[in-house]
């Protein structure tokens, strides 16, 4: 398995070089070098610095999660294997984070049916805090409301369903009866049980707000690196531009929502006066300190993971 995700990995950035060729190609690449040059390299740092400040505040939620289901894992273990699922950060929608089940399996043999809700969780959190950054901005200036709107609404809905005790029973009842189902029931229990204690009103309410401070860092990021080339754009809808692009690109489940969010960033920034050169600029600028970053932060951690833990157990509960 370790092997296929670091396929798809490499696949997702060869994706990602043809794209940003693509779009170097279509821009002017002289344009595009000079605005480069006059990109203020000592931000460089600062938002590295804000990416990490995502990383460890939703580390901290990963965290959380652990204690609310009283999996008990070392700190500097529980820092590494939450770095090490960065790697997946171009997998869609995040699934390959499921990879840290797995290394959490390899330290402490807890089944990946119990902390595999976690990972969604996580995503469904962090999916909120954007809608709700989306869906502010989206009213203050007049885009993409109905998008945010129904993006938000669906992930209540789902929420909801997953929380409901009664419906999960009555749907067991019916499926208990495949084999297939039947064989496995005791890893879906302990699946829905995590998956409801996960989303509770209380550390649902804890977690969004977690990730709504996660977040703001890359969005603070983001409106640096805008600042540099536009300063008539204000901060809360640099805000609402990052959240808006990152949930889109989410949506479309395409890996690290490449593609899409770098054509809702161009789309919005030169709707907002940037030139095209300079939209291209602050995009890649911001995907690397982001996206890429954080898968280059992951390799180092699966690196030294092995290193402490050897091969990574893929076995089924």
């Amino acid at each position: 398995m370790l092997e296929k995700l670091k396929q798809r990995t490499l696949i997702s950035i060869a994706f990602a070089g043809i794209l940003y060729l693509a779009i170097t190609v279509y821009i002017d690449f002289d344009l595009l070098l000079n605005s480069f040059a006059r990109f203020n390299l000592l931000l460089i740092p600062i938002l590295l610095l804000l990416s990490l400040g995502n990383y460890f505040a939703r580390y901290f939620k990963w965290n959380y999660y652990l204690s609310e289901l009283k999996i008990k894992l070392d700190k500097k273990d529980s820092l590494l294997i939450f770095m090490s699922g960065l790697l997946m950060s171009v997998t869609p929608g995040k699934i390959g984070e499921l990879l840290k089940a797995y290394l959490v399996k390899t330290v402490n043999k807890t089944p990946v049916s119990v902390t595999g809700p976690i990972i969604f969780a996580e995503r469904a959190t962090d999916f909120l805090s954007l809608t709700i950054l989306a869906l502010i901005g989206a009213y203050i200036y007049d885009y993409g409301r109905d998008a945010a709107l129904i993006i938000t609404i669906f992930i209540l809905i789902g929420i909801l369903i997953l929380t409901n005790r009664k419906l999960f029973d009555s749907i067991m009842s019916v499926l208990s009866r495949i084999k297939f189902v039947e064989k496995r029931i005791d890893s879906i229990e302990r699946l829905y049980h995590s998956t409801y204690t996960l989303l509770k009103i209380k550390p649902l309410v804890i977690a969004i707000l977690i990730s709504v401070v996660s977040w703001g860092f890359e969005c603070y990021g983001y409106y640096l690196v805008i600042n540099n080339f536009n300063t008539a754009i204000d901060v809360s809808w640099s805000f609402f531009s990052y959240s808006f692009s990152t949930i889109v690109g989410a949506v479309s489940m395409l890996p690290g929502g490449l593609g899409v969010t770098e054509g809702s960033f161009l789309l919005m920034l030169t709707s907002k006066g940037l030139t095209a050169n300079d939209a291209a600029a602050t995009t890649f600028i911001t995907r690397v300190a982001t996206l890429w970053f954080a898968v280059l932060v992951g390799v180092v951690a699966v690196i030294f993971f092995q290193r402490k833990f050897g091969k990574i157990n893929f076995n089924n509960d």
